[in-house]
């Protein structure tokens, strides 16, 4: 049976979860420069404001979790949120990113309008109530490593603090080595908790340290795994998207084509169309 989500405010303009529109959070994986990050958030703009799809721009200003020593992490926390507070300001688009240290986080409030608790981070209590006390929407990867079941574990730690502006993000379960896979089921039982939850259909096809010195994956899989989870009743859809995969500086085997996301989000917009007509008979 349908679950009722929480209405999440995320600026004056955009509101998600609830009965709202579903929604986008969308980017390169990692700040690469200032005119790259400009020319994507205003492209993936534009096609949702024509698809009526609200946006919200990820990109990360450090990747404190690459493979490598040597792989590239982004332009750092002063300069990294510089870009995404001129992109918010100049393009007027919400912006997240991912924090790794508590000693992040309030620099990091005074930019974003989502904060973003890593994957391999979800359980880590310091960093998740530091997050929470800004009282600033948390967009929460489940951990690899945990069932959905233990997100309810995740989410007293915020709610605890008075904050109930909570995304809840499926990215995959860890099945065996180099390899991770989406059980759909993981949507439904999240649901139950009461905030919107998001299928991150980028990461669920990656291939963990499957390149040896980085990640690998399989970006043809994308569309499988969104649709999978519009049909689970996921409200919003998260995809790292670029330009040029292939001269992506991370997560290059996991990114929708920009080129490609029109078409992407369109079909996504028929079958939630399906999917809610469905509903309304259960």
């Amino acid at each position: 049976m349908p679950t009722d989500v929480k209405d999440i405010h995320i600026n004056e303009k955009i509101r998600i979860g609830g009965k709202n529109p579903l929604f986008l959070i969308g980017g390169p994986c990692v700040l690469e420069n200032r005119d790259h990050a400009f020319s994507i958030a205003r492209e993936i703009n534009n096609i949702c404001q024509d698809l009526n799809i609200p946006f919200i721009f990820k990109s990360s200003y450090d990747k404190a979790n690459r493979s490598s020593l040597k792989s590239f992490r982004g332009p750092g926390l002063k300069e990294g949120l510089q870009i995404l507070s001129e992109i918010k300001q100049e393009l007027s688009i919400p912006v997240l990113s991912d924090v790794h240290e508590t000693g992040q986080i309030q620099r990091a409030a005074e930019v974003l309008d989502v904060i973003q608790i890593p994957a391999f981070l979800c359980r880590q209590t310091d960093l998740i109530v530091t997050a929470a006390r800004t009282q600033k929407p948390l967009n929460i990867k489940k951990g690899q490593f945990i069932s959905p079941y233990e997100v309810n574990n995740i989410v007293e730690k915020v709610t605890d603090q008075g904050n109930e502006s909570i995304i809840l993000t499926e990215r995959g379960t860890s099945f065996g080595y180099g390899n991770l896979i989406f059980d759909v089921r993981s949507i439904p039982i999240m649901k139950e908790l009461g905030f919107p939850v998001v299928i991150d259909a980028s990461h669920s096809v990656q291939l963990p340290g499957g390149e040896g010195h980085s990640s690998g994956g399989d970006a043809k899989f994308i569309p499988y795994i969104a649709r999978a989870g519009i049909s689970a009743g996921c409200d919003g859809i998260f995809c790292e998207i670029h330009d040029n995969p292939g001269k992506a500086l991370s997560d290059k085997h996991n990114s929708l084509k920009l080129n490609e996301l029109e078409t992407f989000l369109k079909g996504l917009l028929k079958l939630r169309s399906a999917v809610d007509k469905i509903n309304t008979l259960e």
